[in-house]
């Protein structure tokens, strides 16, 4: 491999294979470096595979509504097609090789091993020292949190990856967290007749986004049958050959064959060995600057800088350090307009602050709501049209800072807002627009017109 490079890449998710891939096009010697596979969990665990579970999910859901709207249907859930899509589609049987191949096509060299930075200019690939010339960038994303439940670790739970890799549906399962990958893969497995109950420690669904959102959320799930239980803690877990049994702090026992572990992830700052040039050991995360640096000569971006665990933020960042490594032009980073979806039926499109987060921040809050059930294409749609939409605007600066769309296709309609968000399009040129009729997005009018009244 030689001891020197120009560059060091240490994990190759989507951000870092991005980062590393340009600049070995630009010319540099680039070292690529993942014990794992190249792409990361996207393609492989969560963003893809994934998607096409819900997607198969959701057909199933819609066949389900054909009665009283468009004749008869029946449905019969098989899991196996979608196992195999995953397979065959996306993931290519868990082989990145083509990955690889792409990225050495590019001109880069990459080592499947454990990098760690040890100082400045310096990196260990396995057992091999290199002196690193220009950019030392890590990427190494997250992994699952554990949280301490007595019998947890040492039982076959499930995490997002065992999940994605199922080849059957369980009979039954117990979700613990209530969070984005929670009621996504708990919605899906539901819809092929899992029965599933999600336990969430908060006092609602998605504790990060609006309380309506996950009340609204809660309502659908339970009507689809899916048990919620909220405000309470796991404080222990057996499993034994009759499968998992999950002790509350309420008392309750739930039993089930399957434990779908989904309490968040968490950055491992340390492990990247991120101490040798400077972040505190304890930190959760990577602190970084606008152009995200760390310390000269070293960058970090994606799920390690703790603005957001998105491909879209690691795409986002890549760009940012591609340019600030080569000495391009470029803007440093601007969080105010993360969008961010939770593909559930209906999805929870939202972006910037929640209205308890502008208020905190001390600005002068005016909310605007709509339902989307009310309005002309939520009553076209009828069954499966449950959604909201709920507008925080700053009244004072009178732009939009956040916004929650929850509804059919809402991730889509979430561009909207996030084009609002990101650019302070006044709310008096958002009431100036045409909205084409009739639409899910239209919705966002009659928000609007609620703005006006308080």
């Amino acid at each position: 491999m030689g001891e020197r490079a120009d560059v060091v890449v240490i994990g190759m998710g989507p951000g870092g294979e991005e980062v590393a891939g340009r600049l070995a096009e630009a010319g540099l010697d680039v070292v690529g470096v993942d014990r794992g596979l190249v792409g990361g969990e996207c393609p492989y665990w969560a963003c893809i595979p994934s998607k096409m579970m819900i997607r198969a999910a959701d057909l199933l859901a819609e066949a389900r509504r054909v009665p009283g709207m468009a004749g008869r249907a029946d449905v019969e859930p098989d899991w196996a097609p979608v196992a195999r899509r995953i397979r065959d589609e996306a993931t290519d049987g868990w082989d990145d090789r083509a990955a690889v191949e792409r990225f050495e096509g590019r001109g880069g060299r990459f080592v499947r091993a454990t990098g760690r930075v040890v100082g400045p200019g310096r990196v260990t690939v396995g057992e091999t020292e290199l002196e690193v010339g220009r950019a030392i960038v890590v990427a190494t994303g997250s992994s699952p949190s554990i949280p301490p439940v007595p019998g947890l670790a040492a039982s076959p739970y499930w995490t997002n990856r065992e999940a994605i890799q199922a080849t059957a549906a369980p009979a039954s399962m117990i979700v613990l967290g209530g969070g984005a990958i929670g009621v996504e893969l708990g919605q899906a497995f539901a819809r092929f007749g899992t029965r599933v109950t999600v336990v969430e420690s908060a006092d609602r669904l998605l504790p990060p986004e609006e309380p309506e959102a996950g009340e609204l959320l809660a309502h659908v799930l339970r009507a689809e049958d899916i048990d919620i239980v909220l405000g309470v803690q796991a404080e222990g877990v057996a499993h034994s050959h009759d499968g998992f049994a999950v002790t509350l702090s309420s008392g309750e026992v739930l039993q089930a064959e399957r434990l779908l572990l989904a309490a968040g992830r968490h950055a491992d700052p340390a492990g990247a060995g991120l101490a040798s040039v400077g972040v505190p050991g304890d930190a959760g995360f990577a602190p970084v600057d606008g152009n995200l640096r760390v310390a000269p000569g070293v960058w970090a971006l994606g799920d390690l800088t703790g603005k957001g665990a998105f491909t879209h933020i690691s795409m986002y960042q890549a760009r940012i350090v591609i340019a600030d490594v080569l000495g391009r032009p470029h803007e440093e980073a601007d969080y105010r307009a993360v969008p961010r979806v939770t593909f559930t039926d209906p999805e929870v499109g939202s972006v910037g602050q929640s209205e308890e987060q502008a208020r905190s921040a001390g600005l002068d809050v005016r909310v605007g709501r709509a339902d989307v059930a009310a309005s002309t294409r939520g009553w076209i749609h009828k069954s499966g049209n449950q959604g909201l939409v709920k507008l925080v605007t700053d009244r004072r600066a009178g732009v939009l800072v956040g916004a929650t769309f929850v509804g059919p296709t809402g991730g889509e309609v979430l561009g909207l807002l996030t084009l609002a968000v990101h650019a302070r399009v006044p709310v008096s040129r958002l009431r100036e627009m045409i909205y084409a009729y009739p639409t899910f997005h239209r919705a966002v009018e009659d928000a609007l017109r609620d703005l006006d009244l308080t």
